[in-house]
């Protein structure tokens, strides 16, 4: 962290604000530019005097987020996290539905206890159904266990880095101090907003339920419909056209011949002198 301090003044370390800053603008393109992408940024930040802020950010800029104890193999064993969470919605709806009052009293009792512990762990990522695009990480020396997964998937990871923390392990340093909850929440609002706005965009661009990669295939998929249905009506008028002029050609070519040489107009305007 040699590079980022400003200066040591009674043992403590004084950090320069303006790397910081270059920093976070920064970790705030690319969180940006993930997000516009559709991606998902999680925010992990398990310690105690950072929860309620993550918990808040995380929620109002729509993005899942661990603040109780990060769950080894969220990341790499997420088959095991998603059965995990099958099972809290599957209690969920036991309560819900009344069923577990038809229990018995510690059947009921265990189904609670379970519940509330799955809540306590998967409610905040109940919602993410693939890999995050990108971590953002409040202690990187608590939360190694988070950093260490993200790194073996090459997933990129943005974290507010100590003096006592190797940035080199991490892809978007933001050198900080991640004790003081004043720092936090500050670095927290600006990254909130960015995500929020980006967010924004790209529920306008491509709708709230979708995302950059579905979107083009149900334009495709009504263009091929409609290709077709315009096809079909076209085909039997094509087929129409040469039968019709068929008999009309035949019948004026009949009647011709008839008016020429019958010529009834003259004989009954003869006839019609001599009776006169």
């Amino acid at each position: 962290m040699k590079p980022f301090i400003f200066d040591t003044r009674n043992g403590i370390h004084i950090i320069d604000l303006t790397k910081t800053l270059t920093q976070l603008e920064t970790a705030c393109s690319f969180l940006r530019e993930k997000v516009i992408e559709g991606g998902q940024v999680l925010f992990v930040g398990t310690k105690k005097q950072a929860q309620e802020a993550v918990k808040e950010t995380a929620k109002a800029c729509g993005q899942p987020y661990v603040v109780e104890r990060w769950l080894g193999g969220t990341l790499t064993n997420m088959k095991t996290i998603k059965r995990s969470m099958g099972r809290l919605r599957e209690i969920e709806k036991l309560v819900a539905d009344g069923t577990v009052d038809h229990f018995g009293k510690q059947e009921g009792a265990r189904l609670r206890r379970e519940l509330a512990r799955l809540i306590k762990n998967l409610d905040g990522i109940r919602n993410m159904e693939r890999h995050p695009s990108a971590l953002f990480v409040i202690d990187v020396r608590r939360e190694h266990n988070a950093v260490a997964e993200a790194r073996r998937l090459k997933i990129p990871v943005v974290a507010i880095v100590d003096t006592n923390t190797d940035p080199t392990i991490i892809d978007f340093p933001i050198a900080g101090n991640d004790d003081a909850i004043r720092s936090v929440r500050l670095i927290l609002s600006v990254i909130g907003q960015v995500i929020t706005q980006a967010r924004a965009e790209f529920e306008a661009k491509y709708g709230k339920k979708g995302t950059a990669q579905e979107q083009p295939a149900p334009a495709g998929a009504t263009v091929s419909k409609e290709q077709p249905a315009e096809a079909v009506p076209a085909a039997p008028a094509a087929t129409q056209v040469p039968a019709a002029p068929e008999p009309v050609q035949e019948t004026p070519a009949t009647a011709l011949p008839v008016h020429e040489s019958s010529e009834p107009a003259v004989p009954q305007a003869v006839q019609a002198g001599q009776n006169g």
